[in-house]
């Protein structure tokens, strides 16, 4: 599995971005997609997931109301939309992919891109 993100970039508070997540590779091994993202000197955080080909999501409390998941099968490709940014959302943001429906623990994600940088001011 390959996955390769993009959309990220410096915003001002309140504002939006989209993140893409182009995947490649056995679709078994990416029937539960995630985005993660990491601060520098903070541990990996789980952002959201979705259950490949269904609407079931899940959302972390931090994100819950500004960010969305969605994916568009055609075109293999996961996206979060994030609107109403804040400062502390700054982070490289990762998208994940495993084979079995999980929550947002990383230990669940086998594959993982090379991450996209987001930051608010």
């Amino acid at each position: 599995v390959q996955l390769v993100e993009s959309g990220g970039g410096s915003v001002q508070a309140g504002g939006s971005l989209r993140l893409s997540c182009a995947a490649s590779g056995y679709t078994y091994n990416r029937n539960c997609m995630a985005w993660f993202r990491q601060a520098p000197g903070k541990e990996r955080e789980g952002v959201a997931r979705i259950a490949t080909g269904s609407s079931n999501t899940y959302y972390a409390d931090s994100v819950k109301g500004r960010f969305t998941i969605s994916q568009d099968r055609a075109k293999d490709t996961l996206f979060l939309q994030m609107d109403n940014l804040k400062p502390e959302d700054t982070a490289m943001y990762y998208c994940a992919a495993g084979a079995t429906l999980s929550t947002l623990i990383p230990q669940s994600y086998p594959h993982w891109g090379q991450g996209t940088q987001v930051t608010v001011s």
